[in-house]
């Protein structure tokens, strides 16, 4: 499971295919729909928010509105809590995003090399609107960290 703090629209088509599956797998977890993954790290930030169910509500609603950006269809009626206002932003290390924006640019090196060509000139890292960024190294959940 990931769940991208980077900003959902630099994401190649399969990363954003992806990220939808998992955030809605995300959402069944915390929601206690189902079994499995409920020990997953990445879900720590979620269930640390206040209101857990309005955080992945927002974090889906994110990748649905840049999904419609491209002319995809992700189902707005499948966030179960969908966000009304407001959602209080979750913090975000500056360190996790840089260490997510490598894990990208390798992944895009291989399945999407004309992106990977325009992001990696990129100077700026841009977040999912629920997330602020805070100074700090890779998040302690990252399996992948160094």
């Amino acid at each position: 499971m990931r769940l991208w703090t980077l900003h959902p629209s630099l994401l190649d088509r399969q990363g954003l295919t992806a990220v939808w599956r998992e955030g809605l797998l995300a959402q069944a977890v915390l929601l206690g729909r189902t079994k499995g993954y409920t020990a997953h790290p990445q879900l720590d930030r979620f269930r640390a928010h206040a209101d857990p169910e309005a955080a992945i509500g927002a974090y889906l609603a994110g990748v649905q509105e840049e999904a419609t950006r491209r002319g995809y269809r992700y189902d707005a009626e499948r966030i179960a809590v969908p966000p009304h206002g407001e959602v209080e932003a979750i913090p975000a290390t500056a360190g996790q995003l840089e260490f997510e924006w490598g894990h990208l640019l390798r992944k895009l090196a291989i399945r999407s090399p004309e992106l990977h060509e325009a992001h990696a000139a990129r100077l700026t890292r841009d977040s999912h609107p629920l997330f602020v960024i805070v100074p700090g190294d890779v998040e302690p959940w990252e399996r992948g960290r160094e």
